[in-house]
């Protein structure tokens, strides 16, 4: 049985991640009691049904906080008894929820005469901070749209085989901010940048000049072997430890030339060993 708890806060997209298990032929049940998720997990092994074996509950900030409080210990419970266990936590930064309320007009779950939105999200990030310290994969959606986001929870949530570790190396811009959901981020921002070559300016770090530049460089050739000396260790120690996601973000100023060319480099030493392996360019048109 493989069971996926799905939480974060409201207006980031908790919904559209359901949406898509379900359209992937999960189970999914939202917005079900903390305190009844032990019950639904042991009814859907004894009944053996495969109707249950891929299992998705949404779980948001209207429960006890006790309740809440038990998710991470429970899932430990599970995993132990020899279930595929995983929690998804999704977020936003705060203007971007703000503005998504503003758009929709709804009501966000937590407001309360005299309480503000802004009190009302951050109730629900201390309400649900349990979850977030237990959360496999973090997904930052506040520069991400409803398309994308299906795309990324099909890629990393979707069936892949007997590959039980999902990695994605992605590149930024630290311009744009840094992504908050990485396990890892490198800066090379210290490295020759091709954007101040004019021929190459508006070129990526996919297209062949620019690959040339990179590779006519001794800082260049010297990152990247550090960067694979470094995985090489850091990866095994996520399968041991039984994760199922591993994030990799590679930035540098806009995050179009040197952090491009090194995650696709990244990319093509790990793809062999980890066919399902993912690259996501965050400054790049999709």
């Amino acid at each position: 049985m493989h069971l996926v708890v799905i939480s974060g806060l409201s207006g980031s997209g908790k919904s559209v991640a359901l949406n898509v298990l379900e359209d992937l032929g999960w189970y999914c049940i939202d917005n079900i009691p903390a305190g009844l998720v032990r019950a639904l997990v042991s009814h859907s092994l004894q009944t053996e049904e495969p109707l249950y074996q891929r299992l998705a509950v949404g779980i948001d900030a209207r429960n006890r906080p006790v309740d809440l409080a038990t998710i991470p210990a429970l899932i430990g419970e599970f995993a132990r008894a020899g279930l595929r266990c995983e929690v998804l936590y999704l977020h936003a930064d705060d203007e971007v929820l703000l503005r998504r309320y503003a758009e929709t007009r709804r009501r966000h779950p937590l407001a309360a005469a005299g309480r503000s939105l802004a009190d009302a999200i951050a109730e629900e990030r201390r309400l649900l901070h349990p979850l977030i310290d237990a959360a496999d994969l973090i997904v930052n959606t506040s520069r991400t749209s409803v398309h994308e986001l299906r795309e990324l929870i099909g890629e990393r949530l979707g069936d892949h085989g007997r590959e039980r570790l999902s990695i994605l190396f992605q590149s930024f811009g630290f311009k744009h901010g840094t992504p908050a959901d990485a396990d890892f981020v490198f800066d090379t921002r210290t490295l020759p940048n091709p954007y101040w070559e004019p021929q190459l300016k508006a070129l990526t770090g996919r297209d062949p000049p620019v690959v040339a530049f990179l590779e006519a460089s001794t800082a260049v050739h010297h990152m990247l072997k550090d960067l694979l000396q470094f995985l090489e260790h850091r990866i095994p120690e996520y399968e041991r430890a039984n994760r199922g996601y591993l994030t990799v973000a590679i930035g540098c100023t806009g995050g179009q030339h040197r952090s491009v060319y090194l995650v696709e480099r990244l990319a093509e030493h790990f793809r062999p060993r980890y066919p399902h392996l993912l690259v996501r360019h965050n400054a790049l048109p999709r």
